[in-house]
């Protein structure tokens, strides 16, 4: 009898999970390279590879040219560092194997697929890689097979597979390709003339800090919240956003475990995953310590958030650019659908609209994610901005209940907030007037000579 078994929820184009029937020799392809550990083994098409010779591949840094050999090393070595970010100790047992198929690639932007299937008492996994593969998208594939070979270990065999969260994937890929100082993913040589193999050159610096291409990503877009990272979209998995939801995924997972007793906690949350109708139910009870509801690590991370980013703000922004990011920080974008069969529009909503609009508790929801915006911005807004959104940002948190004085806590003045709003407002566009109206100096002579 055929059954299905999904395995993770990643972005469609870029991960595509299928699950195998059961009974399907899908694991029989001729083995070409064992690792050391004979966990992997690895096995290469002997078609025709025409991408392997063409010039702007072999120049291109970021594309890696897979080897049987050389792949067998890299998922050793993934695993490695994987198993050491998590807490997991050198040499320790694994359960199922993993097979890595190579095969001729046909364009730069093959998906990798991933297939999963119970295998008398274990489960095994096989990863179908094309051999010319970008780096983050190779890392991706290796992540998630070894987080998932982890969370099935003790699933019967006739039990449901894991369900993986993309921000797990995808942070724990980009902390382990930069807490290395050595290329963690082995890519084979260019060329080679007269003897002397050619490699192509990669000058990114790895190990100093892992965190410092988050760093500069997050200083010039607010990073996503917990909700956003929760539901990526295919655009932004493969950095379409310019980054930010991997620079997001990486500085949250690095966070969790930085918390006590965070790569434990990390592998319970695992562990529980294939028992648990979705990962967040999951995740709540392994890190019940720290969390018990969305909104408490909404809070968490938008401390975590202002905290890492402020160490080393960057330079202010323009004028100009901080009217745009003061501004956007100040409305609340909401798809509307005025029926339930009608497509949704986008709409912008004031605070103050906000304040009159919404359910309470949606309010508070919103706001919190307002004033995480403004304290994200604050450091780097022009002079004359900055000190206008400290006024936002002090009266949101007065509304919420956090700010020194409290007044507004659960709402008891929302006549009173959206009257100080409508003030700030004001403010705020004599403010963006004079800023507009002072850009170049009166007497600037832009008539060419």
């Amino acid at each position: 009898m055929n059954r299905s078994r999904p395995v993770c929820a990643l972005a469609a184009g870029l991960l595509s999970l299928l699950a195998a029937a059961r009974g399907q020799s899908v694991f029989s392809a001729p083995v070409a390279t064992s690792s050391v550990s004979g966990q992997f083994i690895v096995s290469s098409a002997s078609e025709d590879r025409p991408y392997f010779r063409r010039p702007d591949v072999g120049t291109n840094v970021s594309v890696l040219r897979l080897e049987p050999s050389l792949l067998a090393v890299s998922a050793e070595h993934f695993k490695a560092v994987l198993w050491r970010e998590i807490g997991l100790a050198p040499g320790s047992s694994w359960s199922g194997k993993i097979f890595l198929a190579l095969h001729p690639a046909h364009a730069l932007d093959e998906p990798v697929l991933l297939t999963t299937q119970p295998f008398v008492r274990s489960w095994n996994y096989r990863v179908e890689l094309p051999d010319l593969i970008s780096r983050t998208r190779c890392a991706r594939a290796f992540s998630a097979v070894l987080l998932l070979e982890l969370a099935n270990r003790n699933v019967p065999i006739d039990g449901r597979s894991a369900t993986l969260p993309n921000w797990l994937v995808d942070g724990l890929a980009r902390q382990v390709l930069r807490v290395e100082e050595t290329q963690v993913i082995l890519s084979s040589p260019t060329k080679v003339e007269n003897d002397i193999t050619l490699t192509r050159f990669n000058e990114q610096r790895r190990g100093l800090d892992p965190l410092a291409e988050v760093r500069r990503v997050l200083q010039s877009a607010p990073a996503l919240t917990f909700e956003q990272l929760s539901w990526p979209t295919a655009a932004q998995v493969d950095g379409q956003d310019g980054g930010v939801y991997l620079a997001s995924a990486q500085l949250f997972v690095s966070d969790l475990l930085a918390l006590k007793d965070g790569p434990a906690k990390l592998l319970a949350f695992l562990v529980q995953l294939p028992a648990r109708e979705n990962w967040q139910a999951a995740f709540f009870d392994a890190f019940q310590e720290n969390f018990r509801r969305p909104l408490e690590v909404e809070k968490w991370w938008a401390l975590r958030v202002v905290t890492f980013v402020s160490r080393d703000p960057g330079p202010r922004w323009t004028p100009a650019v901080s009217r745009e990011k003061l501004d956007a920080a100040l409305v609340v974008p909401v798809n509307v659908r005025s029926t339930s069969n009608a497509l949704p529009s986008y709409v912008e909503y004031s605070l103050q609209a906000v304040l009159r609009s919404f359910p309470p508790a949606r309010q508070m929801e919103l706001f919190q994610l307002r004033r995480r915006d403004l304290d994200l911005i604050q450091l780097r807004l022009a002079p004359e901005l900055a000190s206008v959104a400290d006024g936002y940002r002090q009266l949101l948190a007065d509304f919420l209940g956090e700010g020194k004085r409290g007044l507004f806590h659960r709402q008891p003045g929302t006549a009173a907030t959206i009257k100080q709003l409508d003030v700030l407002d004001v403010r705020r566009h004599e403010v963006e007037s004079k800023l507009k109206t002072s850009v170049l100096p009166a007497d600037l002579n832009l008539t060419p000579p």
